[in-house]
């Protein structure tokens, strides 16, 4: 919800704003989306009819599942299909020194700060959400705001990069933010939960509401509509962002 409705959303509606239609590499979006709505079916929709007596044998081959997805996808990213999350804009006078500038930099320092600063906005987002909990004890909000709040927190180095490059006239860099980050919830952290699962012994459930799930398959149906022609625009970003905004309504009165 948040990647694909909130940051895409925005980032669509306020980039079409200023610059009208806003082209990227359609390859790219068509890969992202296919590929969320594969890891997405089959480790939280289909779990819900597997047989609670047969939960492990799923969980085993939803992480076998979802480490080869994304096995294939890193191959397929980095190796001879790298040019499906790429677009070729018109490069800016001086662009092309800076941005071998740019390159020759060492690659050291960057890893190093990328790995530091998720660190912090994880303590950061553990410090948040306790902190959102205890403050929203008694007010009769529901759980599921602190969680928002803490998501947003946490994306919002994302949130920041994909409105700067969104306004920039860069809408690639904000497909990738977005649809990547959200690949990358799922089939990272699915994994790691079925095999705590089945570690501890006890199944892993998803607690997706019959809300959720419609508002899931909304998302992926619209993106699918908006995200295969390789242009967007701020008609585009205001129906995912009105999809976003429907989510956190839902959630503010409990569903």
């Amino acid at each position: 919800m948040l990647d694909i409705n909130g940051i895409l959303g925005l980032a669509a509606l306020l980039g079409g704003l200023k610059h009208g239609e806003q082209p990227y590499n359609d390859d790219s979006a068509r890969t992202y989306s296919v590929m969320i709505l594969t890891a997405m079916g089959i480790s939280m929709v289909v779990p819900e009819f597997v047989p609670a007596a047969k939960w492990h044998l799923y969980s085993a081959f939803t992480i076998g599942a979802m480490i080869t997805l994304y096995a294939l996808f890193l191959r397929m990213q980095v190796g001879v299909h790298s040019y499906f999350f790429s677009y070729s804009y018109p490069k800016a006078k001086g662009e092309g020194r800076a941005l071998q500038d740019a390159i020759d930099q060492p690659v050291l320092p960057s890893i190093l700060t990328l790995i530091v600063g998720i660190v912090m906005i994880g303590f950061l987002a553990e410090i948040m959400s306790s902190l959102l909990t205890s403050g929203l004890r008694g007010s009769g909000a529901p759980p599921a705001i602190a969680a928002i709040v803490v998501a947003a927190i946490s994306a919002s180095p994302e949130i920041m990069t994909a409105m700067r490059a969104a306004l920039a006239n860069r809408m690639q860099a904000v497909v990738n933010i977005a649809l990547g980050a959200s690949l990358s919830t799922v089939i990272l952290t699915v994994p790691v939960m079925e095999a705590i699962a089945l570690y501890t012994g006890q199944p892993f459930l998803m607690a997706m509401s019959p809300v959720h799930t419609v508002m899931v398959a909304i998302t992926l149906i619209v993106a699918a509509i908006n995200l295969n022609d390789g242009q967007t625009n701020a008609i585009e970003g205001m129906t995912h962002f009105v999809l976003f905004a429907t989510f956190v309504m839902l959630s503010a009165i409990g569903l």
